[in-house]
């Protein structure tokens, strides 16, 4: 129960908060999974990158992201083959496993029922240091989900998403995984790599956060741009779609509209000061997920 709506969100992003134990039994797999890679692709190193690294995933929702560095000599021009080849070998690996597939730029491999039981690999190659005004930071080539190769480095993007974080008092993570939680609830196929991006380069002209204000804002800002590519703000990845298909993307517009109004109408309640309302609102616009007032 929360008797005020700042209570409402803190119980929320309380809920958030990934277990331990869900992420352990993907983590579980890593030996086997470095093994295998390894073993077929010359793998040099395998390390976690992703919400759980960085802070802002969700409670049975958030993957375990790895990033497997392999020698260019042991990858393809055409990067959509070696996501074949790596799925392939995995598959052979976990052979009782059903449900391996290529997700470009990675590999999923479901260990259990909930999604942060399931581990994606994204094989890389090493692509130098990359300058930024956050300092230097190892750079990878993965896939581009065209058949090409394009830039990525996990440590520069967590770098940009801390320092924001940082500078609003520990309050952006929450609010990304709040807007996350909206996605994964009410089941909009947005990139959550996209939203971290997006929601980090709003708070950007921000001084302060307040979870139902923002919250709001950020969800109007994203219809605002009709979820349009975001340039990497960090000068390294390029242009960022919101969603792999136009398709994903028009249901994600559609959800999202349906959100903005569902929030507008919870700020109209408040500036009213009819509470009952403000929590009903909120918790159809996480999908009957929110706290009870």
């Amino acid at each position: 129960m929360a008797r005020t709506i700042e209570q409402g969100f803190e119980t929320l992003i309380s809920w958030l908060v990934p277990l331990t134990s869900e992420h352990e039994k993907a983590t579980k797999h890593k030996s086997t999974v470095s093994s295998c890679l390894t073993n077929n692709f010359h793998c040099t190193s395998l390390f976690e990158t992703g919400s759980f690294g960085n802070g802002t995933g969700v409670r049975h929702y958030s993957d375990t992201d790895y990033f497997a560095v392999i020698p260019g000599n042991k990858l393809y021009t055409n990067s959509g083959t070696s996501l074949k080849l790596t799925k392939e070998a995995l598959q052979k690996t976990f052979w009782s496993t059903t449900g391996i597939v290529v997700s470009c730029p990675a590999v999923k491999i479901p260990f259990g029922t909930y999604k942060s039981e399931e581990l994606e690999v994204t094989p890389c190659c090493n692509a130098g240091l990359v300058l930024t005004t956050l300092g230097n930071f190892r750079q990878y080539e993965i896939a581009d989900c065209s058949g090409g190769w394009m830039h990525s480095s996990p440590r520069a993007h967590n770098a940009y998403v801390e320092n924001h974080d940082k500078r609003l008092n520990g309050k952006l993570k929450p609010l990304i995984q709040l807007i996350k939680a909206w996605k994964y609830y009410n089941d909009v196929p947005l990139s959550s790599f996209y939203l971290e991006l997006r929601i980090t380069k709003y708070s950007e002209s921000e001084t302060v956060i307040v979870y139902d204000i923002d919250v709001k804002n950020v969800l109007k800002k994203l219809l605002d741009n009709e979820l349009a590519s975001i340039r990497d703000p960090m000068g390294i990845s390029g242009l960022i779609a919101s969603s792999s298909t136009q398709v994903k993307k028009e249901t994600s517009l559609s959800r999202l509209r349906t959100a903005v109004s569902r929030a507008e109408k919870a700020a109209v309640a408040k500036s009213k000061e009819n509470f009952d309302d403000v929590f009903y609102w909120w918790n159809l616009l996480f999908n009957n997920k929110f706290p009870a007032r």
